[in-house]
């Protein structure tokens, strides 16, 4: 196979692009994670049953808002620190997803892990 002499440099050119390309960054942040979130707050730490419609309408939201794997490591580690705080009941923060009728690639949860690679798999497997 023959190749012609722009299209090597142009290749090597692609490829240096692809290398030196910065990393996604997430464009959510912790403040919207919160905003989202905040009708959830007292279901979370000492409700019951099912979610009010506001907080299930705030977690589908963030859960649209965070669609690539920058996003959802921002939205996991915010909702880490949160719980850390607020020490939510934990089944009433694992059900909440399945509660709102949502998909979220982690547990709210202090002990959840926000790696990337986790996060990744879990998109995969989704």
């Amino acid at each position: 196979m023959k190749y012609s002499s722009v299209s090597v440099p142009a290749m090597a050119a692609l490829m240096l692009l692809l290398v030196l390309a910065p990393a996604a960054e997430a464009v959510i942040t912790c403040s919207d994670v919160i905003k989202d979130l905040r009708p959830c707050l007292n279901y979370l730490v000492n409700g019951s049953g099912t979610p009010p419609a506001a907080c299930c309408a705030g977690a589908t939201n963030l859960a649209s808002a965070a669609s690539t794997s920058a996003d959802k490591k921002a939205a996991c580690d915010c909702i880490k620190n949160a719980a850390k705080k607020l020490n939510p009941n934990p089944q009433l923060a694992k059900d909440l997803p399945g509660n709102c009728k949502i998909s979220l690639p982690f547990t709210v949860s202090p002990n959840v892990d926000c790696s990337n690679d986790w996060l990744k798999l879990k998109e995969e497997h989704a």
